[in-house]
């Protein structure tokens, strides 16, 4: 029963919000605290837990149904959240730390169950868990990246190609505005290509990117007529908010790595080497394995709850919390990353 209870924390998010959004004071900054300050300072005491499955484990893991209503579960409880969230900006008079705490919180639902769940789901082939891919996307009105990760990122990751890959010295601002941009126009690249190559008019509904844009903005639309401007704007903080959470992750994830183009001009097989790894638990736990990114992307068909360890994959100096935190520090992070790419340089591997 604990390989379940286990990754019941996350609903622990929830919880926090329906506080947060009933209530006014310091209750409110209940879930940005745990984030923000109690898992990191956690994580730097905390070991890391490097075992893996066992096959006959990892076989029961990959076919138990549970694993994937959990994340169902995520995504459902996600719209209630926002509904309750939104319907606090037209029933209260709420003082400015207040609204600034349930946005954050908010924002830190977006981001961690919007998105991640939805990164998750996405790369499933059932039909209705890619919807509920999409309908996590939509709390952020970050849709496109359905289309741009499966199919642009995990190809061009570790690569110039890939605006999602942080190069080696760029700091996490800038790298925002590059991410951000070329990966919306890597989108409808995407998309524009699959119309063209079905023989469908590139503006039209048969266009992936112009459903997502329609639905997007009918859901702003929607959430402006049921709830009025304030909570529209502050739905838009907040989904703002889970959009960066997302783009800090792909900051820290493969920030310096790069692959190797090989003899015949293309790039290597992306390896567990290439994306950096953490096997910290709490933030193992709260982001659905999000953390053994390395896996991930060396089997990207792998679920989550059989992802593995690679002592081969380079470590985070910490959990994915505190090393996004890190990461907001350019000097820090530079000073703390560039000493563990030199020593992946030489071969040698950071424990820790």
């Amino acid at each position: 029963m604990f390989k379940y209870i286990k990754y019941l924390l996350p609903f622990t998010l929830y919880v926090l919000a329906y506080l947060s959004f009933t209530n006014t004071g310091w209750v409110c900054w209940l879930a940005p605290a745990l984030v923000w300050f109690i898992i990191p300072m956690l994580e730097l005491v905390l070991p890391q837990n490097l075992l893996n499955p066992t096959a006959a484990e990892e076989e029961m893991a990959k076919h138990d149904k549970v694993y994937d209503y959990l994340l169902y579960a995520i995504v459902l409880l996600l719209i209630p959240s926002l509904i309750l969230f939104l319907q606090g900006f037209v029933t209260s008079n709420l003082d400015t730390p207040t609204i600034i705490a349930r946005v954050w919180t908010m924002g830190i639902l977006c981001g961690t169950f919007g998105i991640n769940v939805a990164h998750e789901l996405g790369h499933r082939v059932k039909r209705g868990e890619q919807v509920l891919a999409q309908v996590g996307l939509l709390t952020s009105l970050y849709m496109h990246f359905f289309v741009e990760h499966n199919k642009g990122h995990h190809k061009h990751v570790a690569t110039p190609h890939d605006p999602s890959s942080a190069r080696y010295n760029e700091p996490v601002y800038t790298f925002f505005y590059r991410t951000v941009v070329h990966g919306y126009k890597s989108a409808w690249s995407i998309a524009n290509a699959e119309a063209v190559k079905a023989n469908k008019p590139k503006f039209s509904l048969h266009n992936s990117m112009v459903r997502i844009t329609l639905i997007q903005i009918s859901f702003v639309l929607a959430i402006y007529f049921c709830f009025g401007l304030n909570a529209t704007l502050y739905f838009a903080m907040a989904a703002a908010i889970g959009a960066l959470s997302l783009e800090t992750i792909n900051y820290i994830e493969h920030y310096g790595l790069q692959r190797k183009v090989t003899a015949t001009g293309n790039y290597e097989r992306t390896m567990p080497h290439h994306s950096w790894n953490s096997s910290h638990p709490i933030g193992r736990l709260m982001l659905f394995e999000l953390s053994r990114h390395s896996d991930h992307h060396y089997l990207a068909s792998r679920k989550y709850q059989i992802l593995r360890h690679h002592d081969t994959a380079p470590q985070l100096p910490t959990g994915y919390p505190g090393s996004m935190l890190l990461s907001l520090f350019p000097p820090l992070w530079f000073k703390v990353m560039h000493k563990r790419i030199a020593a992946l340089e030489n071969k040698t591997v950071f424990a820790n």
